[in-house]
């Protein structure tokens, strides 16, 4: 197959660029500057510029574009740029798809989704939340409305936390860890929905060369944890105790109390219905097994 890929120098994309091109698959990558390699095309999604003959040939479009949610605290002008990151390059990525006929557009979404479901358990039948990130991700997941009325089989990718070697929250985490400072976040009680980064990109490309799924797709691990389960497995893994609390008041003096709560106090708690359904295997189905892997 012939993929675009949009987002393609981040943590996901580098390596599914990588494994889409093991599996056989032409990759092209939409960069925001002068294309300067035979696989880039350049493009600005917010001038609606994307070099000619792009969509040539494609049959795929994966977009990963986003700016990171926890980089910096969340003022006014922040969530407008976690917003308009994230749904601009759909929208432009969404017509482009009609115009050219591209016949799939797989595009990033997020956990989020849902809100805060606290006891309860999420498949993609869900309703959706009513936090700033439920709505950011509704809006963002909204924005692909011209691909889906235009006859595009469109995939929306719920990603939960990605759990990675290096970068991501694992990478964060870690040095905290290793210093013996780990501990749960406020009650512990709270959801924490977690995926290896291997999943993710097997996830993604799953869904690009499997024809039948479309619709929201939850990404994420089939064994939910909450944040204490979660701190208990990163300790283990990283052969440390973690006997700390780190209070809910810090953590919002810290971050901002919107941030700390929608990201870090509470969350949905995934299960990955559609992915299952369909015969996905999951190369670390249990948070030890994702963690072990990272830290190998």
């Amino acid at each position: 197959m012939r993929v675009v890929i949009a987002g393609s120098s981040g943590l996901i994309g580098t390596s599914l660029v990588a494994s889409m091109r093991a599996a056989g698959h032409e990759v092209l990558r939409l960069v925001r500057r002068k294309a300067a390699a035979p696989d880039e095309r350049g493009w600005d999604p917010y001038a609606g510029r994307i070099d000619v003959g792009t969509f040539d040939g494609v049959d795929a479009v994966i977009n990963l574009c986003g700016a990171g949610i926890a980089d910096k605290r969340w003022d006014d002008a922040r969530k407008q740029v976690l917003h308009d990151s994230r749904v601009v390059p759909a929208e432009v990525l969404s017509a482009a798809c009609v115009e050219h006929g591209v016949p799939a557009l797989v595009s990033s979404s997020g956990a989020h989704f849902y809100g805060d479901t606290a006891s309860r358990l999420a498949d993609e039948d869900a309703p959706g939340g009513h936090t700033f990130m439920s709505r950011l991700t509704q809006d963002w997941e909204a924005a692909t409305s011209v691909a889906q009325e235009g006859g595009v089989r469109v995939v929306l990718m719920r990603t939960a936390v990605v759990i990675s070697p290096s970068g991501g929250v694992f990478g964060r985490l870690k040095p905290v860890f290793q210093f013996f400072l780990g501990g749960k976040l406020g009650s512990g009680e709270q959801y924490f929905p977690w995926v290896s980064l291997d999943d993710v990109v097997s996830a993604y490309r799953f869904a690009v060369e499997h024809e039948e799924i479309r619709g929201p797709v939850n990404v994420a691990g089939p064994a939910p944890v909450t944040n204490a389960e979660f701190t208990k497995a990163v300790g283990t893994a990283l052969s440390r105790p973690t006997p700390w609390t780190v209070p809910a008041f810090a953590l919002k003096t810290l971050l901002g109390g919107e941030m700390a709560q929608e990201l870090l106090l509470s969350g949905p708690g995934l299960t990955p219905k559609v992915l299952e359904r369909h015969g996905f295997h999951f190369l670390h189905p249990t948070l030890p097994a994702a963690l072990n892997a990272a830290v190998a």
